[in-house]
């Protein structure tokens, strides 16, 4: 939108209004215990210290002594208390509110229902009352409390919610933050009774605790992606984002549409997107009664799988793939889905093939070209019955001496706990000390291994009574610098290690390169590591957050590391508290805050990489439940065998592929092969330096690359199929041919050849990125 256009009269007085209109900011969670009255009033306490009136009423701190400290330094507005089913209930008091007429209000349960005789039926209609009247206010929610969750919620694991508010009341919010909770730690909150003995059973049940978890962390990814898009929007940025993804199907009124339209709703579905189908219709042919019948199947299932459908008029069949890549960007699409080209070599040169005409306009979205195995192999798409687990699972048999000695590794290993948060500053040391305190009050053995504060003074506050383990000084190119001493931290043994930064790189001469190779070695000598990272050093998220920052982050850590995590808890903060947390000074020295917010810190990055953040731990709960019990998965189970074959080359996008390959795999549990062919004898320093990187990369990720050798340009196509072949491959991903236009007149890439030749395979052809040169 243009910023020069005139506002209208309506829009200038509602921006007026807004001015002495109150702000509402909801915290939300998975269940009651999680923390969001403790957070709620933290919040409180900081606006008190920046000299901002703030007053509770209706506070329910059931008599948490956590929470209880919150609430001393804060003034209480006294609520209207009554009893409804034998439990006590409380009523803001709005008159006495008004007269008060602080700045910001603190109120709990916004899900609540007053009493008959109060002014409103519910404290929403309350809050919008007080808000209207200039009043901001903080309130709190759990997840299953949001009209159309409750159903779900009380579908999956038996909890109904007694009250509930519209769906859309997040989005009325200015500011909506989640407090992230893991299963483990809630049962360990109920079974010392912090939740008090009212708690429903269902509560204590791991799954539903990862459902409910779950739920949560994707509703406000969805919250979070909406407001992305708005953001780049109003800057005039088009295309996807690169934070979610979204699959368009490309279906015809064929008897294979209803296959794309499923095999798009899999993918959909395993990468936790949003489906779209598209049908173009020649102008002025009217459909015969077969397509009429394809076209009723097609919306059904459309219907089913919760997609959205649009019938498009065609003028003309060559403008199809324009007009597809168009309504792709349009709709910030991600992924095109469509079938292979029916067409031979020859025919698709003189002809044309849609298929290589969308290839060459989507330059910055990948092209799924749908395998036909119906004509191929007679294979269903359609998911088949999960074939059972090999090896033997009687309980009776003997375990071998390696068995043995592979569980006892295990009892001995330490249990590993991982704080992980969008971005620099959100919280996560202060709250990995914060624990630490915690267990050192209940009489576990825990100790500081590794802590930066970087200057921040209420991070350094945490530290309390917890021992710091003295680092230790290595002599590097004349200097002596510091690295946490692991031998240190082994010989003194404690129960519980602190240690932060989980993917800072050690300094050259240390035993271990990375820092999360001491914490492996503390947990294998039966020390417990509680460790933070920021979701851009994930490995196989690299790419993702260069495409979103324009910031190519160095230092990562393997995406196992964070899977080897017992507990993984996300540190939600909204992009504005992080901004204001910058501007005080209490990320970075306040001569670096102009330089931070201008860059990394900009508005667009906090929102990108806080979605991001809350998809990773969204999937990794739901990977979790899958371990537990394959029926509580939101996803649902995949039960079709898989084997992802990449092929690269020894150019820098290589490592894009090897990731996107990675992820792949992992979201649908199936095994996974690079491979790279070379077709000349002559291999320079830089090549090989570079082949060293790609196999690397695929070690850190769990992979294994295999090489080989061609003579020829032609061999190298022709060994690539062999191995795919070999493999039994049934996804094949590869990178968008480079050559121009002219080139393909007269020699066939290998895309186009694979296109051709390897028609019984899916194939994901992944877009060009060009990123923007930056480091951190």
């Amino acid at each position: 939108m243009s910023t020069y256009r005139r506002k209208t009269p309506e829009e200038i007085l509602y921006s007026i209004s807004k001015l002495h209109r109150g702000r509402l900011k909801i915290i939300i969670g998975s269940v009651s215990g999680s923390g969001k009255t403790y957070h709620m009033l933290q919040e409180g306490n900081l606006l008190q210290e920046r000299g901002i009136d703030v007053v509770i009423s209706a506070v329910s701190t059931m008599q948490r002594i956590e929470t209880v400290q919150q609430t001393l330094q804060l003034e209480r507005v006294p609520s209207i208390h009554w009893w409804k089913d034998g439990k006590e209930q409380k009523d803001l008091p709005l008159d006495a509110l008004l007269a008060r007429n602080p700045e910001v209000l603190l109120v709990d349960g916004l899900a609540h229902r007053n009493r008959k005789e109060a002014r409103f039926q519910t404290r929403l209609e309350d809050i919008r009352f007080l808000m209207d009247h200039g009043i901001s206010i903080i309130t709190t929610i759990n997840v299953y409390e949001l009209e159309g969750a409750d159903e779900f919620v009380y579908r999956m694991t038996g909890i109904h919610a007694e009250q509930t508010v519209p769906s859309n009341t997040l989005e009325m919010a200015d500011e909506v933050r989640l407090i992230d909770v893991s299963p483990e730690t809630m049962l360990k909150r109920i079974d010392e009774g912090i939740l008090g003995d009212k708690t429903h059973p269902a509560i204590s049940r791991r799954g539903n605790l990862g459902v409910l978890r779950e739920l949560a962390l994707r509703l406000m990814a969805e919250g979070v992606n909406e407001s992305l898009e708005k953001h780049r929007e109003e800057l005039g940025l088009v295309g996807p984002s690169g934070a979610a993804e979204r699959i368009l199907v490309s279906a015809q009124y064929h008897w294979n549409g209803s296959l794309h339209v499923r095999r798009g709703q899999q993918i959909a579905k395993r990468l936790n997107g949003e489906l779209i189908v598209v049908t173009f219709v020649p102008n002025k042919q009217r459909l015969t009664q077969n397509q009429l019948t394809f076209k009723n199947s097609i919306k059904k299932l459309v219907d089913k799988v919760d997609a959205a459908f649009e019938e498009l008029p065609l003028t003309h069949s060559r403008k199809l793939p324009g007009m597809l890549v168009s309504y792709a960007i349009e709709h910030k699409v991600t992924r095109i889905v469509m079938g292979h080209s029916k067409k031979n070599r020859w025919q698709e040169r003189w002809q044309g093939s849609i298929v290589n005409r969308v290839l060459r306009r989507a330059r910055n979205i990948d092209v799924f070209v749908m395998a036909d195995r119906a004509e191929h192999e007679g294979e269903r798409i359609l998911p088949v019955k999960a074939r059972p687990e090999s090896g033997n699972n009687d309980s009776f048999r003997r375990l071998s001496s390696f068995e043995i000695e592979k569980k006892i590794e295990t009892i001995r290993r330490g249990t590993f706990k991982v704080y992980i948060g969008a971005a620099p500053g959100v919280g996560k040391t202060y709250k990995m000390l914060q624990e630490g305190n915690a267990l050192l009050n209940k009489g576990i053995d825990a100790v500081i291994g590794l802590l930066e504060t970087h200057g921040r003074k209420e991070t350094t506050e945490q530290v309390g009574t917890l021992t710091t383990i003295p680092r230790a000084k290595i002599n590097y190119q004349s200097t002596t610098l510091e690295e946490m001493d692991t031998e240190a931290i082994i010989a003194r043994h404690p129960e519980v290690v602190l240690v932060d930064e989980l993917a800072h790189t050690n300094v050259p001469g240390s035993r271990n390169k990375k820092r999360y190779d001491d914490v492996l070695r503390l947990l294998e000598s039966g020390i417990s590591v509680i460790s933070t990272v920021n979701v851009q050093h994930l490995e196989s998220l690299n790419d993702a957050v260069e495409q979103l920052t324009g910031v190519r982050v160095r230092e990562t850590v393997p995406d196992a590391v964070l899977r080897m995590a017992d507990e993984v808890e996300l540190i939600d903060v909204t992009p504005q508290m992080l901004q204001q947390r910058m501007r005080e000074g209490k990320i970075y020295a306040m001569e670096k805050v102009d330089q931070a917010l201008g860059s990394f810190f900009k508005i667009g990055n906090l929102i990108a990489l806080r979605e991001l953040a809350l998809r990773e731990i969204a999937d990794d709960v739901d990977e979790r439940l899958e371990a537990w019990n394959r029926n509580s998965s939101l996803r649902g189970p995949w039960r079709r065998r898989e084997v992802i074959f990449v092929c690269v080359d020894i150019c820098p996008r290589s490592e894009r592929l090897i990731r996107r390959g990675f992820r792949i795999a992992h979201r649908l549990k199936a095994e996974w092969h690079v491979f790279y062919v070379r077709h000349s004898s002559l291999m320079t320093d830089e090549d090989q330096k570079r082949l060293d990187t790609l196999r690397q990369l695929c070690e850190r990720l769990g992979g294994n690359m295999e090489m080989a050798e061609a003579a020829s340009r032609k061999g190298v196509r022709d060994t690539l199929l062999q191995r795919i072949n070999e493999v039994q491959a049934t996804q094949l991903i590869i990178g968008q041919s480079r050559r121009p236009l002219w080139y393909t007149l007269f020699k066939e890439t290998v895309v186009h050849y694979m296109l051709r030749t390897a028609r019984h395979v899916d194939m994901l052809i992944v877009a060009d990125f060009d990123p923007v040169i930056s480091e951190q």
